[in-house]
């Protein structure tokens, strides 16, 4: 009656601090997990069927990491006293705010307040970060093994380690318990029909399908299509200034994704920024794969793609040379392109080449590179036999593994267990757009990409019968990192400073593989690196790097109007349909539409 009275509301019960039993059979589970973890390491790594149980030690180093009673009670004795000081936190005594403490209240997916004045949910946190620590140590500990294997053992621990954090499970995530319990079991039903609609469509959704429409809210820069190939579509983007720089760009996106992640929006919009600095501006539209791409090659993204559309370009406007951007794959297939217009005398229609995040150089391609497996290459062909293409949810599938914990867990957690409406966010939106890939060409670029390296090796592609050799390329080239980025790691881009013989700029950009290059000016976000000196790493080139903030679109402006013939007036055939190529359409086109 009193509470009614005075509105207050009684003291919710504090949950039972865990007993020592709990907590001794928690450390119990890190310890053995720790075990189990090395126990299949030692059994993977120990050959054939039918080999011997046991090996001699001197055979295989890795077993000396059970031989040695020493190391084997150091670490028992480590994971003891982090264990003791998450019990000690948990009993409410007062310990020194350790590593580990710290971590726990930086990691994003245990932000909320439950996870700390919870004990159960603290212990529960700091517990599974410990058990994280230990097994991707242990992965370092390991001796015996090579790099290659070292690192495939450490993307698979810590994907595992991903998928098994407390907060992707009901009944150990706090704020799932809590929604459920204040939406009385609608939470958990939402989450249940999101889960559904995506088993049925076969793949996890990012975003409100609804949110976007290519055409309408997004790839709205004016333009049209000027040229249509069974492979690609042209878009010429309309000027918006009385005089342009009378060298023209034509941008080749990747052919792994849809190209508006160069026109996402007005204000995000690369496309629109280029037209918007006097740049008559041409973009590639890559067509989905369909049974009518099952035999295409590499011959085919170099001659009838970037050489026809640079072609193209230059008769359609009558110029000598054009500039060209490579984006990603598109990026390597580009390296290609210049070194065979090299080898035909031909390397003067391209009168400079910006890479975007591209990599000629796959000895050190990070986490990808651990999917170039014989078994890949494989499955790939089994995934794509009946149609001769393959399916693009496959490719999505493998990019959000190499983020799992951004782009799979956290949306088990917000879509499935606790509910959430989809956001309306069009980075994502493009992200979950795929694009469906010619088998044959994506198994050859595996294998001769990622896997055996050929492009660095004179001679070992051969393109329309002529062999080339990117050591021979000569063409100025800009070329951007990405500091952060997972999919082309700055210092794998580095390396095509290495190959080209001709005048480079390196510029190093803040963030990753897209936010990196999609960093408006007008955005005043992040930040970039430059290096005028002649260095030889990269580690050289950010210890004399000059820090610039904000975007680094205006200093490859500057780099490419030095390399561009003087202004020309806007008419004729720099205005899209009204030169010898006819409009077709309105950008951005019916390829990137095509599902």
């Amino acid at each position: 009656m009193a509470e009614q009275e005075t509105g207050a509301k009684p003291e919710a019960a504090a949950p039972p601090l865990p007993t020592l039993e709990e907590m001794q059979h928690w450390t119990w589970v890190m310890g053995r997990a720790q075990q189990i973890m090395l126990e299949h390491v030692a059994k993977a790594a120990g050959g054939s069927e039918g080999a011997p149980a046991k090996p001699p030690a001197a055979s295989w180093p890795l077993l000396n990491l059970f031989a040695d009673p020493a190391k084997l009670a150091r670490q028992q004795g480590e994971l003891w006293t982090a264990g003791l000081d998450i019990w000690q936190r948990a009993l409410g005594i007062e310990t020194q705010p350790g590593a580990l403490q710290a971590k726990a209240d930086r990691d994003r997916r245990f932000n909320a307040p439950e996870w700390r004045d919870n004990p159960l949910f603290d212990m529960i946190r700091q517990s599974y970060l410990l058990v994280s620590e230990r097994l991707l140590g242990g992965v370092d500990a390991i001796e015996g093994v090579d790099e290659r294997q070292r690192e495939k053992l450490r993307f698979l621990t810590r994907s595992f380690i991903d998928a098994m954090a407390p907060s992707n499970f009901a009944l150990t995530n706090p704020l799932v318990i809590e929604r459920a319990l204040e939406t009385k079991g609608d939470s958990l039903l939402k989450g249940l029909e999101h889960m559904l609609g995506d088993l049925s469509k076969g793949q996890l959704t990012h975003v409100d399908p609804n949110a976007f429409e290519v055409g309408r809210n997004i790839a709205v820069t004016p333009g049209k299509v000027v040229k249509r190939t069974p492979l690609y579509e042209l878009i010429q983007y309309s000027p918006t200034t009385d005089a342009v720089i009378g060298t023209p760009l034509v941008i080749f996106p990747p052919w792994i994704n849809r190209f508006y992640i160069l026109d996402l929006n007005p204000k995000k919009s690369f496309i629109r920024w280029a037209v918007e600095q006097g740049l008559t501006v041409f973009v590639v539209s890559w067509k989905s794969a369909d049974e009518s791409l099952a035999e295409t090659i590499l011959d085919d993204y170099v001659l009838r793609g970037q050489v026809d559309a640079i072609d193209t370009v230059r008769d359609l406007l009558g110029v000598d040379a054009v500039h060209v951007i490579g984006y990603c794959v598109a990026g390597t297939t580009l390296a290609a392109t210049l070194a065979l217009l090299e080898e035909r005398g031909e390397a003067d229609k391209v009168a400079s080449a910006t890479f975007f995040t591209a990599q000629v150089d796959f000895s050190e391609s990070g986490d990808l590179n651990l999917f170039v497996a014989d078994e890949t290459l494989q499955m790939v062909d089994q995934l794509s036999a009946e149609k001769g293409y393959l399916d693009g949810r496959y490719m999505a599938a493998t990019f959000n593994m190499l983020r799992g914990r951004d782009l799979i867990w956290n949306y088990v957690t917000s879509n499935y267990l606790l509910g959430e409406d989809y956001p309306p966010f069009d980075l994502l939106h493009w992200n979950s757009d795929t694009t469906n890939l010619p088998a044959k060409w994506h198994h050859d670029y595996l294998r001769d990409f990622y896997r055996d390296n050929k492009l660095v090796r004179a001679g070992e592609l051969v393109v329309d019968g002529t062999p080339i050799d990117i050591h021979k390329v000569k063409t100025p080239s800009y070329v951007q990192a990405g500091r952060e980025d997972h999919i082309a790691p700055a210092h794998s881009v580095w390396k095509i400073t290495h190959y080209f013989q001709g005048p480079l700029r390196f510029v190093l950009a803040g963030s990753g593989h897209i936010a990196g290059v999609i960093n408006p000016p007008e955005a005043q976000k992040y930040q970039y690196w430059t290096n005028d000196a002649q260095v030889p790493t990269l580690e050289a080139f950010i210890a004399g790097a000059e820090e610039h903030k904000g975007s680094w679109w205006p200093d490859w402006l500057g780099w490419i109007a030095d390399l561009s013939a003087g202004k020309v007036p806007v008419k004729g055939a720099r205005i899209p349909g009204k030169g010898r190529l006819k409009a077709l359409e309105d950008a951005p086109g019916s390829y990137v539409k095509a599902r």
